[in-house]
């Protein structure tokens, strides 16, 4: 017998598995490197420049793995992804944005995101922001009851940034401080290197103008004037406060303002080669089923339904856009499918995996008749972005700190 052919997934199958029938979403996809098996991909590093290596236990074999993408690194790339798909006008989904000022210090940040935000709504580019009524954010209209928000009453959050109920978020910063309301998340997804081996990375630079190591009585310090920038004579030399003049960088050396050769290196942990990657993402939907949801009419059973239905819908629609945007996580590491992702419908009572086809066509429509039957329920999912603006507070921390990065020629604190 052949494997069972898979059909487009419909919101009456999706929310059958929300109501009972289902017991999780799951995406696997297996991966190469873009530039062919067997070439070196950099994953993410760590404390001291390691990379996270562990043995796992994969079809009953024990293999060496490498991870090339965390669950918080792939939620902030499908929220992304998310954000792109709204803007562009292919999704619906309620948003907050805070649009800074025009000013010339903060021209560059123009309008953030909550999908961009780390902490998500709980964060504090939107704590210190103001609400159209000119409230703090957390204390205005739109948001009046976010601070109670919790499992038993999660209404704020999917109206607000249902984000926050798939992927997760923690009000730790709230009035309630430590003792806020913690949202696990409901979608995680993480990309790792299975049969992975560790490579070595080289480097070094040629000078084309030959420059080597000072004598010892030479030394480059730092020039009062910043466009000036460095001065080898002591005497036009900044002065610390004891008048000695002021090392340019730690030594004085000309490797310090990037003039010289670099000496060639081999250093460890400089990529990894693998038999394949993995993606593996699973929505629980026993996650959804403990959130519960109040509408104007109570707590109708048919609404929770519906709420929860829609962010399975905004689940299966992050992971189809980011799968759209690809598997280029950064430099020297873009991965390839080998073939299409695999979506399966695990059932609750056999533990059976149905196979499903989400693509983005089918995604959008999907999450497009479950924000139709959510708002039918009595939820409030507007259309438009809530947009909020920095305090005046807020914006004179970020122009200080710019300033100071400005100024600061020792690398910060």
């Amino acid at each position: 017998m052949g494997s069972p052919v898979a059909e487009s997934l419909s919101y009456e199958v999706l929310e059958s598995a929300v109501r009972g029938e289902g017991a999780a979403l799951r995406w696997r996809t297996r991966l190469q490197p873009a530039g062919g098996a067997g070439d070196k991909v950099f994953p993410p590093t760590y404390k001291d420049a390691k990379y996270a290596e562990e043995r796992r236990r994969i079809e009953g074999r024990d293999e060496e793995c490498v991870l090339l993408d965390s669950v918080a690194s792939q939620a902030n790339r499908m929220e992304l992804a998310l954000l792109r798909a709204l803007r562009a006008g292919e999704i619906e989904l309620p948003t907050i944005d805070v649009a800074f000022p025009e000013a010339v210090e903060l021209s560059d940040l123009g309008i953030v995101s909550v999908l961009e935000a780390p902490h998500r709504v709980f964060d504090a580019i939107l704590r210190d922001s103001l609400a159209a009524d000119g409230r703090p954010f957390r204390y205005s209209a739109q948001a009046a009851d976010l601070n109670a928000a919790s499992s038993r009453n999660a209404t704020s959050l999917l109206e607000l940034c249902p984000s926050a109920l798939v992927f997760g978020a923690w009000d730790s910063t709230g009035p309630r401080g430590g003792l806020g309301a913690k949202f696990a998340r409901a979608l995680v997804s993480e990309v790792v290197a299975v049969g992975a081996r560790t490579g070595v990375s080289v480097g070094s630079r040629i000078d084309p103008l030959g420059i080597q190591k000072l004598k010892d009585a030479d030394r480059i310090f730092q020039h009062p004037d910043r466009e000036e920038g460095w001065t080898m004579d002591p005497g036009t030399a900044l002065k610390d406060p004891k008048g000695k003049p002021v090392l340019n960088k730690k030594e004085g050396k000309p490797s310090e303002i990037n003039h010289g050769n670099v000496t060639p290196d081999v250093a460890a942990h400089g990529g990894v080669t693998f038999d394949y990657a993995l993606q593996t993402a699973v929505l629980s939907l026993p996650a959804l089923r403990r959130l519960e949801f109040r509408t104007a009419a109570g707590h109708p059973p048919e609404a929770q339904v519906a709420a929860r239905t829609w962010l399975a819908a905004l689940a299966v629609a992050a992971v189809a856009l980011a799968r759209r945007d690809g598997f280029d996580f950064r430099s020297r590491c873009a991965l390839v499918p080998e073939g299409p992702t695999s979506l399966e419908l695990i059932d609750a009572d056999s533990g059976a995996a149905r196979p499903f086809v989400a693509d983005v066509a089918t995604a959008r429509k999907l999450l497009g008749e479950a924000t139709t039957r959510a708002r039918q329920a009595g939820f409030v999912l507007e259309p438009q972005p809530l947009v909020l603006r920095p305090s005046p507070k807020f914006v004179t921390l970020l122009v200080k700190s710019r300033e100071a990065a400005q100024e600061d020629t020792g690398g910060g604190e």
